[in-house]
Order: C-alpha cells, then structure tokens, then sequence
C-alpha cells in the first residue's frame, strides 16, 4: 500500500475503487457543460445512440489497451513504455501524455476554482452581498482566480498524499456516489417544472435525418475525450491494479459509469436550459445552444437567480457542488500522473512528491488565472491536440510494437478464458485498424 512515508508502489482495494477513480478520472467538467447540449443540437436520442456506439467501438478498446499496459508494466507511463519495449520512441510518448496532464490541470484548477466560486455566489446573492457576489463572478480578476485555484490545488493534492487506497479510492468513493446522487435530486426538481418538457424532447426525441458523417466523427471525438485516454491516466491508474481482476470487465464497467453520468448530466442539463428559456433568459449562442462557460456561468446562475428565494440558492449552490465534485475526480487524476512518474523514475517519497509537483503545476495555473486567454490555447494544444495524438500512439504500440498477443497474455491473469472469447477476436482489429484510423481522423480534424 502506498503511503506518503514510502515509494512503495499502492493498490487498490477493490475492483470498485479501482472503476469508480478511473471513472472518476473520465467524469468532468466536459460531461456536464458540452456533451448535453451537442446531444440537443445534434439529433437528440440518434446522437446519443451513436455516441454510445463509438465510446465502445473506440474508447473501449483504447482504455482496455491503456489499462492493460499500466498493469503488465506497473509503472508510469514512461516507465511503463521502457519497461516493456526496447522502442527508445514510446517512453517520449509516455513523457508527452505527463506533460499533457500538467498542462490540462493547469488551466483545469482555474475552471474548477470559478465553479466552486459561484457556489459561495449563491450564497451571498441570496443575503443581499452584491459586492462580494460580482467579486466571485468576475472570471478577469487575476487575484480571486489564482486564490481559489489554490484551494482547489491544495485539496487535490491533500488526497494525493494519502497514497493509492487511503487517498484516491477513499475520496472517489465518497464523491462518486455523492455526485450521481446530486445529479438524480436536480433532475427530480427541474423535470417538476413547467417548461422542461421542451428540453426532455430536445434530448431525448431521435431525429435521424441528422445522421451523417459529420455528426459520427463528432460522437466519436465527444467518446474519445470523454472517456479521458490519451494522456496516460489509465496507464497509471491500471499500473495499481490487481492480477486478479479481469480487465475487460473492468474497462467495460467504466466505460458505462462514464456513459451512464453522461446520460444524466444532459437530463439535467437540457432540460433546464429550457426552464431558463420558458423564465425569459436566453439560451442562444450564434444560432445553436449555449455550452461551456456561457452556460454553466451565464445562463443557470440566471436561473437560480430567477427561482429566487431559498430554493433558488440552494439549487444554486448544489449545482456548483456538483461541479466541484466533478473537476475534483478529474484533477486527482491528472496529477496523479506526474506524480507518479516522480515516485517512479527518481525515488521520491509520495508525500514530497505530491506537494512538490502540485506546488509547481499550481505556479502555472496562477500565471493562467492572470491570464484566462491562456485557457483556450492550452485546451487545443494539450486536449484537442494532445490526447487524440497520444491515443494514437497507444493503438500503434500495442498493436504493432508490443503486439495484442502480449496485451491478451497479460489479460489472462484474471480473465483464464479470454483467449477463447469474442473480445481477444475483436479487440485487436480495433486497436489495430478502426481505432488509429479514427482517431487520426479527428486529429487532422481538429487541426483543420
């Protein structure tokens, strides 16, 4: 077990704390403020449909792979490419998805110290505090950026200290259970209201005229990204994973609990755009739905705020809890990454390299929240760009360096019959073929 006092590698517990980090790890800021609203504007239940499709037919795949190269290898990204291959060009790929964690949490702790920021919004709103309200919602002001950044850094790594299963899969397991559970309650009270019917037919009617090129390889990208591949999370993750799990399943189980966060995320969320929009607020973004920050903190803190009354803070402020909750998951992740490879490459202890690493991706964010314009440059180089690139490179290590004969024999320890199944036949096509044929595709996209 891993502790802030050893290098000593950790596990998980359970097979449980194991799929609840990684898809805590999966759930995002992204599930809740894009994948909704590209649902109700790109074809409703037939995107959905599709959407579920390619996160099995390419996220699957890809996470079973990265899954499976954390555990044979036990190590980092990088230490997990030397230690099994002698290819000198992998390890650099394990080094870019490292530098791609950095980078994305170093923007991500300033999104997530907004969210967290308008929860307390809601509070002083409803006592009447304008000042500190606008203070709180003023996303320009460098100084409140970075300081509530820094809670957000501090709290990540406080449960990064704690090692594998005292840290990550203990707050995983408080949170992710916690957050399903807000979800469900917001989606009880919004769909009580008149004027979410509106928002229940824009997600959930099919309009398969949509269907068409377009619209597969957006699914797809949504599915890739979604799922939080690419940047060597999962190999990190799976390097604490047991011999006696069975790693399909397991890839399988949080390809679901990503999917299935992602289902509810939009019934809360669609739905009450459209309540926003029956109270008079405008919904509209250049023709098409509001996303991103124009809707989580634009458009719904209108709503609360149109609610009014206790109702309306309270609805207010676990809305952004929710948020919190789901930034949080993703950021114990993405440091874990770094911090990992310092543990593993140069011996440090958990704990100083917890605190060290933090500390320093933390600088960066502070030079972000002085500069949030930095925001969108780093999300395309690193996310956009970043993590297809790296998932590509995953498909071609396994299926033509390390070979999928090698990832099938380190899938036999905990799955004996897995040679004699479906997937040992289908997996390796997809890692081979369809998934880096994918993949490239919207890479060459997103640079076009």
């Amino acid at each position: 077990m891993a502790t802030s006092s050893s290098t000593t590698r950790g596990t998980w517990n359970s097979k449980l704390g194991f799929i609840l980090a990684a898809a805590g790890s999966a759930v995002g800021l992204g599930n809740i403020w894009a994948f909704p609203t590209k649902v109700a504007t790109e074809g409703g239940a037939a995107y959905l449909l599709i959407y579920l499709l390619c996160t099995f037919a390419i996220g699957f795949p890809v996470m079973a792979a990265e899954i499976t190269i954390g555990r044979r290898a036990g190590k980092n990204p990088v230490g997990a490419f030397k230690a099994i291959s002698s290819n000198k060009f992998f390890p650099l790929v394990g080094i870019w998805g490292v530098i791609c964690g950095v980078m994305i949490l170093s923007f991500y702790t300033v999104i997530a110290g907004w969210a967290f920021g308008f929860a307390f919004e809601e509070i002083f709103y409803f006592f009447g505090w304008a000042d500190a309200a606008n203070w709180l919602t003023n996303t320009g002001n460098g100084f409140k950026n970075a300081l509530i950044a820094s809670v957000f850094m501090f709290a990540t790594i406080r449960i990064i200290t704690g090692g594998v299963s005292d840290g990550i899969e203990r707050a995983t397991k408080a949170m992710m259970p916690l957050l399903i559970g807000i979800i469900i309650v917001m989606i009880v009270y919004v769909l009580w209201q008149p004027g979410s019917n509106a928002g229940i037919e824009a997600y959930l009617l099919p309009d398969f005229s949509r269907i068409n090129a377009g619209l597969i390889f957006s699914a797809m990208g949504q599915a890739f990204f979604s799922l939080s591949l690419g940047m060597g999370a999962l190999i990190t993750y799976g390097s604490y994973l047991s011999k006696r799990e069975n790693i399909p399943q397991a890839a399988a189980f949080v390809t679901l609990a990503d999917v299935g966060i992602a289902f509810l995320a939009g019934l809360l969320i669609v739905p009450a755009m459209f309540l926003a929009q029956s109270q008079g607020i405008s919904i509209d973004a250049g023709g098409s739905l509001a996303s991103s920050t124009d809707l989580v903190f634009q458009i719904l803190p209108a709503l609360f705020h149109t609610i009014g009354g206790g109702v309306g803070m309270i609805l207010g402020v676990t809305f952004f809890l929710l948020l919190s909750i789901a930034a949080l998951t993703s950021t114990i992740s993405l440091l874990e990454v770094p911090v990992s490879y310092v543990i593993d490459e140069f011996e440090v202890k958990r704990k100083k390299a917890a605190w060290s690493v933090g500390l320093g991706i933390l600088v960066i964010s502070v030079i972000v929240a002085y500069f949030p314009v930095l925001i969108g440059w780093f999300d395309y180089l690193f996310s956009s760009i970043g993590l297809p690139l790296g998932g590509f490179l995953i498909c071609i290590f396994v299926g033509y360096f390390w070979t999928t004969d090698k990832a099938i024999t380190e899938m036999e320890s905990g799955y004996a019959g897995v040679r004699k199944s479906l997937f040992a036949k289908v997996w390796p096509i997809f890692i081979k073929y369809i998934c880096p044929a994918a993949i490239l595709y919207n890479l060459i996209s997103n640079f076009v």
